[in-house]
């Protein structure tokens, strides 16, 4: 059973050494087959003047049609924890885990906007969600929360670098598209760094995001934008 806080921590010595337990269990090698079915996992905030407000997006997707979802996902409500970078799991994971569960189908691989082991205490979203859920997750995020590149990134898309931190790589810095910010590709749980970069790649569709982020992306803002109509 989930320790409670794992979820919703009473204090923030209690969000750390969660964290800490976390990553400890954290696995870094392969122990996925090739995925079939493949989530994104996205959140999206409150409109600008509403309270404040969580809604997690779960997208499946399957190899037949990468573009159309099998199923969505999606929940939403007042987080209990506030937002504090290093510390976002527990303002979305609830939500997050809500949404997943929803899903109609239980997937191989779960991508999630946000980092995983390229984290202060090696427990971003993407890792702690994998290690709740005991599934292989990568991290897929838009800036760099620990860490400095090493060496330069080119211009082309598929150009990479390693993001370093302490003495050791915890993630990829991923060119996805030309002319648009690079993405950090980082190990969640159970995919290793080199086949986290794989697998990202491979769900690449000409955009910056990786399909099942980018719709999840989509979806959330969408449903954030329905819900600004009623204020």
């Amino acid at each position: 059973m989930t320790p409670e806080d794992w979820i919703r921590p009473a204090t923030m010595e209690a969000a750390r050494a969660a964290q800490r337990e976390i990553a400890a269990r954290a696995e870094t090698a392969d122990r996925l087959e090739e995925p079939r079915l493949v989530a994104g996992v996205d959140c999206a905030g409150a409109p600008r003047g509403a309270p404040d407000r969580v809604r997690a997006m779960a997208v499946l997707l399957g190899l037949e049609n990468r573009s159309r979802p099998v199923a969505t996902g999606l929940a939403e409500g007042a987080p209990a924890f506030p937002y504090i970078p290093g510390f976002l799991g527990f303002r979305e994971i609830p939500f997050v885990l809500e949404a997943v569960a929803g899903l109609p189908r239980r997937p191989d691989l779960i991508l999630v906007d946000g980092h995983g082991v390229s984290h202060p205490r090696g427990c971003g979203i993407a890792t702690h969600l994998g290690v709740v859920l005991d599934l292989p997750t990568i991290g897929v995020a838009k800036s760099v929360l620990v860490g400095k590149m090493e060496g330069e990134l080119g211009e082309e898309a598929g150009s990479t670098a390693p993001l370093v931190w302490r003495g050791q790589r915890i993630a990829t810095v991923l060119r996805s598209r030309r002319g648009v910010q690079p993405l950090l590709i980082s190990t969640g749980h159970r995919v290793s760094q080199e086949t986290a970069l794989r697998l990202v790649g491979e769900w690449l569709a000409g955009y910056r995001l990786p399909e099942p982020t980018r719709l999840a992306d989509k979806l959330a803002g969408e449903a954030r934008r329905a819900a600004a109509t009623l204020l």
